[in-house]
């Protein structure tokens, strides 16, 4: 597998060939975002997970063939910095949680909960509510029929930890939500995309858990 997860701002796409789904994950903006565009092999049918700056880089990736919709995985400015320009520019429909979608700078076309499926030509993501860093977080899971789950966790998940949170009951609650919807849902070779810099897995993180809620961040 020639992907590694490894990108940099004003850097190419890092391209994953899936047998059902493509996806390239673009670092953008000052605040080093990732963008992931998933696309259907056998439809071509695009989704963005978070237009978060640098509208040209992310159209560009988006080329001629389109966009279906534009997933913003919660309301932080970061995540949505080009949102307005790249549905103006492919006339995608967005999805949000309603908690978050007002914070947005567009209107929400399809707002999500726990467990709403998202479709994309013949594949089919899911949505995790993992509350805490915002009221209306989100993550959307892959589940390649003839492979690993795939989970693009927003900032709820990095190598490392959980995401910033701004009180001991929001820790408490985000925490309480990515053991329960991913640790204890999913299985060790999941692949985790998080909002910011590199990949990890499942199996990596899991030992880590108990230090996690010791140390309270």
């Amino acid at each position: 597998m020639s992907y590694s997860g490894d990108t940099r701002v004003g850097g190419p796409a890092d391209l994953r060939q899936l047998p059902h789904l493509t996806i390239a994950k673009l670092a953008v903006g000052p605040m080093d975002n990732n963008a992931y565009l998933l696309r259907c092999t056998a439809t071509g049918e695009g989704l963005l997970i978070d237009a978060a700056a640098e509208a040209d880089r992310i159209l560009d990736l988006i080329g001629e063939r389109g966009l279906a919709r534009v997933v913003t995985t919660h309301r932080h400015q970061d995540h949505w910095q080009a949102l307005a320009e790249v549905v103006g520019q492919t006339g995608a429909r967005t999805v949000a949680h309603p908690a978050d979608g007002d914070q947005l700078p567009v209107s929400v076309d399809e707002p999500v909960e726990h467990g709403t499926r998202v479709p994309l030509g013949e594949c089919v993501l899911t949505v995790v509510h993992l509350r805490g860093h915002t009221p209306g977080s989100i993550a959307l899971r892959y589940d390649d029929p003839e492979g690993r789950t795939h989970l693009f966790t927003g900032d709820s998940l990095f190598p490392g930890g959980v995401g910033r949170t701004w009180s001991d009951q929001d820790f408490r609650t985000l925490v309480a939500d990515v053991e329960e919807r991913v640790f204890g849902e999913l299985d060790d070779d999941t692949w985790i995309y998080p909002g910011h810099g590199r990949d990890t897995t499942l199996g990596a993180e899991r030992p880590k858990l108990s230090e996690w809620r010791e140390r309270g961040w």
